[in-house]
């Protein structure tokens, strides 16, 4: 059973004024993204993480450095292009104002599963989310060893968060404009051998200590890890 904390990368200049980065190199957190990455490392630090995985980009290792800063012991850092950010072709260091005037823009917002970004790097959305999930859970597999449940933080992108939430939650991936990640939030995902269970969905803000495993020997037995409370039960 694996834990997975999805944090998206701090704010950048390019969120603050509209332009869609994609895989622009060179792009890094502002002010304000590097004041979030430390609060939502702060907000973290109580939970004991086994790895931190990242996008490569620049602007979520900046977050995941933020994240692993005096940590005692120190987690694996490893890097993962599967969970970079979408490769949005032609559209890439294009504002949004301008975006949201073409054809595609409509297919984007309604029928995401059919939307392949123009030019030679453009990728499909399908093709975003297939690879982010088949990540997360290629991690869950590598993590999982010698009787472990790992806790561990993947650090993206807003569309690679939502594509690997909306998968958790069973709804087609033209669904999931529906989900909001704003930046330096929190998505917590328990993946059991039935299902997974969505835990957490965008937390900007709060205690997060609930998130630390209980020690083995108070574990409820007799159920099953991948059953749900009927009821709702009384919360972690």
């Amino acid at each position: 059973m694996a834990t997975v904390i999805l944090v998206r990368h701090g704010r950048t200049a390019a969120n603050a004024t509209g332009v869609l980065a994609g895989w622009t190199p060179g792009i890094s957190l502002d002010d304000k993204g590097r004041e979030q990455a430390a609060a939502v490392a702060a907000r973290l630090a109580v939970v004991p993480l086994t790895a931190v995985v990242t996008s490569p980009l620049e602007r979520t290792r900046e977050t995941a450095d933020a994240l692993l800063a005096g940590r005692d012991p120190l987690p694996a850092l490893h890097i993962d292009e599967r969970v970079g950010e979408c490769r949005y072709g032609d559209w890439t260091n294009q504002p949004l104002k301008n975006l949201a005037k073409e054809p595609l823009w409509k297919v984007v917002q309604a029928h995401p599963s059919a939307a392949v970004f123009p030019g030679p790097e453009g990728e499909s959305m399908a093709e975003m989310s297939a690879r982010a999930v088949g990540a997360v859970r290629g991690w869950n597999a590598r993590l999982s060893v010698d009787g472990v449940d790992p806790i561990y933080a993947v650090v993206s992108h807003g569309d690679v968060i939502k594509a690997i939430t909306a998968d958790a939650l069973g709804m087609h991936l033209d669904s999931f404009q529906r989900l909001q990640v704003d930046p330096c939030s929190v998505t917590v995902i328990r993946y059991t051998d039935l299902r997974p269970f969505v835990l957490r969905t965008n937390d900007t803000g709060g205690d997060l200590s609930g998130l630390v495993p209980a020690p083995k020997a108070k574990r409820r037995r007799g159920k099953p890890a991948s059953d749900a409370v009927v009821g709702g039960g009384a919360g972690t």
